[in-house]
């Protein structure tokens, strides 16, 4: 087995966090999915550099100009179509894996990220208008967005929550997936049709972290770089195997109905000086989710070593290191609402950027 496949075994799906229409036509994600890859994901910055380095595009945009459509309505007919596409490639993941793999995600406005009847209506609009059974629509973790996962979730809305960032986001994240299933189980919908991941986003908390630790400066704080993100994702999973293991999901499961599986994202190495695995290593486990962008993907197919249960290592260490980062000022569950922000400005701003491509 390569490595994507013994993740796989280990019980841990390995996703493609990147998507065009050449990927497509050229057959490589085809490939990818032969390798192992079980699963797809996008945002606005994947599909701004897809439209704007590329002329794939190009003849669609051009049969569009003779309809009034607005300059979002023509990105999101574009988009449609390559999630549609991607969706049908990787459909006998989704069949042979009887729904828990194979989904290709695709996310609202992040125009709507404070705006939850918005984000209800674009995501209902998303899912009727791509008409695939592995579509994840994908929502930011916004409190906005919370309140729209829970309303989703209870209509049977397959989503990728995204730009998670705290412990504090993943408990109310699975908070309000659980009672959206409650909501779809009293009304007596199909729970084991609906997936659902949580996308904890990691190199961006070291790049945080390693800034404020360095600018302390004392031995202490020095010793704590680099191991923010996969503490976290650690802590994460402990919360997963707590919430979705435990008593108070059996009612549900006994139902269908499926866990909310723990996703690592942001999974590429920012700091030359770490490990180019760093992010995925570490972080193997069942019932678990890594997107990786192709060269984290790349990386891992060339010489990446699986530990089957690595998520659940030093676990103890890792609620001791999130324990002295506290100590020392550096609030994980503050810090995660201005990462957040953070991120979501940049989708913003690819997303603004994005659309004027396609005016």
């Amino acid at each position: 087995m390569n490595p994507i496949q013994a993740a796989r075994a280990a019980g841990q799906q390995v996703w493609l966090d990147n998507l065009s229409r050449s990927l497509i036509q050229s057959g490589e994600l085809a490939r990818h999915i032969e390798s192992g890859v079980a699963g797809v994901t996008t945002n606005p910055a994947i599909f701004h550099k897809a439209i704007a380095e590329g002329q794939d595009y190009r003849p669609a945009l051009d049969a569009m100009n003779g309809e009034n459509l607005s300059a979002e309505a023509r990105y999101e007919r574009l988009v449609i179509e390559d999630v549609q596409r991607a969706c049908d490639v990787i459909r006998p993941v989704f069949d042979a894996s009887n729904g828990d793999a194979g989904y290709v995600s695709l996310e609202v406005s992040p125009a709507l990220a404070d705006d939850e009847a918005g984000t209800v209506a674009a995501a209902r609009r998303l899912r009727a208008a791509v008409a695939r059974d592995n579509l994840l629509v994908k929502i930011p973790a916004t409190a906005a967005g919370v309140r729209a996962i829970e309303t989703l979730t209870g209509e049977g809305v397959s989503i990728n929550v995204t730009l998670m960032f705290s412990l504090d986001h993943v408990d109310a994240v699975a908070g309000a997936y659980q009672r959206g299933l409650d909501t779809l189980a009293t009304a007596r919908g199909d729970l084991s049709r609906v997936r659902s991941v949580a996308s904890v986003f990691l190199s961006r908390w070291d790049s945080l972290i390693d800034k404020q630790l360095e600018e302390l400066g004392t031995p202490e704080a020095l010793a704590l770089r680099g191991k923010a993100g996969v503490a976290l994702a650690r802590q994460a999973y402990q919360r997963y195997l707590a919430r979705f293991h435990g008593a108070g999901f059996a009612a549900l499961a006994a139902k269908g109905a499926r866990p909310q599986s723990m996703l690592w994202a942001s999974t590429g190495t920012k700091n030359a000086a770490y490990s180019d695995l760093m992010y995925v290593e570490p972080l193997i486990g069942p019932e678990t989710v890594n997107t990786l962008p192709d060269a984290t993907l790349a990386a891992f197919a060339d010489h990446g070593k699986v530990t089957p249960g690595s998520i659940t290592a030093d676990v103890d260490a890792a609620a001791a290191h999130i324990a002295a980062l506290a100590a020392l000022g550096l609030d994980m569950n503050v810090l995660g609402e201005r990462l957040q922000a953070d991120g979501l400005a940049q989708f913003a701003v690819a997303f603004g950027k994005l659309l004027e491509l396609t005016a």
